[in-house]
């Protein structure tokens, strides 16, 4: 086997070219092989096999910088760079994570996972072996779905004013997670059916080539001047008329072809694109067929590309779904938004039902949330569903756009709490944080999937902002026979005891009723109150408990600064009474990827760190 020869760094320099092919089919069923077992993201991998190939080839690594966008595609890279023996640990608290880490590799020189940033960063990074003296190359690899985000444009404004080289590679599948939208996609796909440019440009060259001895010169200097063979065609293209040389399509499976344009690339003395043209999916054929379904997915058989104990129940997306669709029905005001996702956040059946009120804006989360809040000014409901590591990312927008005004958009907050294996950048543990200290905001956490069904119908007539923030996965169905009427700004107090006030947000409703069982069982007193709204806090139902109870325990999945309990604990320090509380919340740290079980112990908010916590506190107290 060829990878059986791709141990460490640059070992792909030692291979033939004659097996290159080989090479990329071996990592193919290699990544299969290893994604099935522990799940990650495959369809995009499998797309930049042979692009990865050729970046390697065709640049000095670690010297010369390869920046990936997003970084859910770096898994060739990562093989390729000495990494292969790790998989069996991917994603795997304390193994290898999904994406580029600088503190896993030398050859990870920024760390990624959100979209859009590779370009400011390859260009940070540009400015920086500028000022030390340092010509190495640098290149930002970008994928078409990531350029519907403002950021990469106000990048590439000034990419253009550069005076240094400066590769940027398009990988243009057609595919972000979901199908791509907007007036960058129709450009691209234009370019890509090109077909009449592509035939000419080739003919060209074919009949310059005949041409004896100067044939190929010609050819040569042609390919160097600005004014190449494609402005015959494509006169005034986008990136040109930016200052920014641009460079194909290019057949993005092609080795050879793609390492003969990255080293006519170098020669540039600005800012170039070279326009990639890959398969998502490419190799395996579930993964082409349903690249949006394999872009992130569980362990699955690869044999059928059937997800491995797919869960029975549904999921807390699918509860928000369904309950939207039903009031979307009776409302004809309320209307859908989503960036780039509308599977992960349960709108893709509000979109096929209600094209004209679904607005997918692409990955341009700051610009969906400004939408919906004008929308919202002319009298519709919009519901705003994002996940939340994505939502920081408009944090202006919503205090600036929506809160300032006060305008009644709906937050839809999917994968709040842990996520596991995608890790730090994706662990949606900030957000009460982030939305609680925002002026005329306001928050529900449902305890289940009956109370999310509840809110979403309860946030439609609401007139101010409101943030409903719900976990991934498995929607927790208990507490069934405890469905107060949601009502503004209040708690709903489960089982009324004394002494000890379990006071929880969210899934931590579901971990309190753990909790709460193992106290009793050693002979405890205890409340448990399901916090519902984490702003604004139920101060009656506090003051209320005040009476009774002589320790509050404040439980949520989010950092715990500036979080929930804070708030409480502020509270309780003006009633002026003898009342300890404690935070139960996850450390101020980024979490690293593994399993909700793991992480959940490490940060100390599962069922036993708590009881151990509370009996700690109990036993000083006396």
């Amino acid at each position: 086997m060829v990878l059986e020869r791709i141990n460490k760094p640059n070992d792909i320099k030692d291979i033939d070219k004659e097996e290159y092919d080989i090479l990329a089919q071996e990592i193919r069923e290699f990544l299969i092989e290893k994604i099935s077992a522990s799940g990650g993201h495959l369809a995009s991998n499998l797309g930049v096999v042979e692009l990865t190939m050729a970046l390697h080839l065709a640049f000095e690594l670690p010297e010369d910088k390869i920046i990936w966008d997003v970084g859910h595609q770096s898994y060739t890279h990562k093989i390729l760079t000495g990494r292969k023996n790790e998989f069996n640990r991917l994603r795997k608290y304390g193994g290898m994570s999904g994406f580029p880490k600088r503190r896993e590799s030398e050859y990870d020189c920024f760390d990624t996972g959100h979209s859009s940033t590779s370009i400011s960063a390859g260009l940070g990074i540009i400015s920086g072996n500028a000022l030390n003296g340092d010509d190495s190359y640098v290149v930002s690899v970008i994928g078409d779905g990531a350029l519907t985000g403002g950021m990469a444009y106000e990048a590439l404004n000034n990419v253009s004013a550069l005076h240094r080289n400066f590769i940027i590679v398009l990988n243009d599948n057609d595919m972000s997670i979901s199908k791509n939208v907007g007036g960058m996609s129709k450009y691209l796909t234009n370019l890509r059916a090109g077909s009449a440019y592509i035939e000419l440009k080739n003919g060209v060259v074919d009949q310059l080539n005949k041409i004896p001895k100067i044939g190929d010169k010609l050819v040569t200097k042609i390919r160097k001047t600005k004014s190449s063979i494609k402005q015959l065609v494509i006169p005034g293209m986008l990136f040109e008329d930016m200052g920014i040389t641009y460079l194909g399509p290019v057949d993005g499976h092609d080795i050879n072809g793609m390492v003969r344009v990255f080293n006519e690339a170098k020669n540039i003395d600005h800012g170039v694109i070279i326009h990639v043209l890959t398969h998502k999916g490419k190799g395996y054929k579930y993964a082409e067929k349903y690249p949006d379904k394999f872009h992130g997915i569980a362990p699955f058989n690869p044999e059928t590309g059937k997800v491995l104990d797919r869960p029975e129940k549904p999921s807390y997306t699918d509860v928000f779904s369904k309950a939207f669709m039903k009031l979307a029905e009776k409302d004809e005001k309320v209307v859908a938004i989503c960036a780039a996702m509308p599977d992960g956040t349960g709108l893709k059946k509000f979109s096929e039902q209600h094209p004209d009120r679904f607005f997918d804006v692409g990955i341009a989360e700051e610009h969906a949330v400004t939408f919906a809040a004008g929308l919202a000014s002319t009298g519709f409901k919009p519901y705003v569903a994002i996940y939340s590591s994505f939502l920081q990312r408009a944090y202006d927008q919503i205090l600036h756009d929506v809160c300032i005004q006060d305008l009644p958009v709906k937050f839809m907050v999917d994968r709040a709490g842990l996520v596991g294996g995608d890790g730090e950048t994706h662990q949606g543990i900030f957000d009460l944080s982030y939305l609680s200290n925002i002026p005329n905001m306001n928050i529900i956490a449902p305890k289940n999937k009956y109370e999310l069904a509840d809110a979403v119908r309860f946030a439609a007539d609401f007139s101010h902002p409101i943030a409903i923030r719900y976990p991934r996965g498995e929607a927790y169905d208990g507490l069934k026979e405890y469905r107060a009427p949601i009502e503004y700004g209040r708690s709903e107090i489960i089982y009324r005891e004394k002494d000890i006030a379990l006071i929880a947000a969210g899934t931590m409703v579901k971990k309190a009723v753990e909790v709460r069982k193992c106290l009793k069982e050693q002979g405890y007193s205890v409340t448990l109150v399901n916090a519902r709204f984490v702003k604004p806090i139920d101060e009656k139902c506090l003051e209320t408990l005040s009476e009774t109870h002589y320790l509050f325990v404040t439980m949520e999945e989010n950092v715990v600064s500036g979080g929930f309990g804070e708030t409480v604990l502020r509270y309780v320090n003006t009633m002026n009474k003898n009342i300890k509380v404690i935070n139960i919340a996850i450390p101020n740290l980024y979490v690293e990827h593994g399993s909700i079980d793991i992480l959940e112990r490490e940060s100390g908010i599962d069922s036993a760190s708590i009881v151990n916590k509370i009996k700690d506190n109990v036993q000083h107290q006396k």
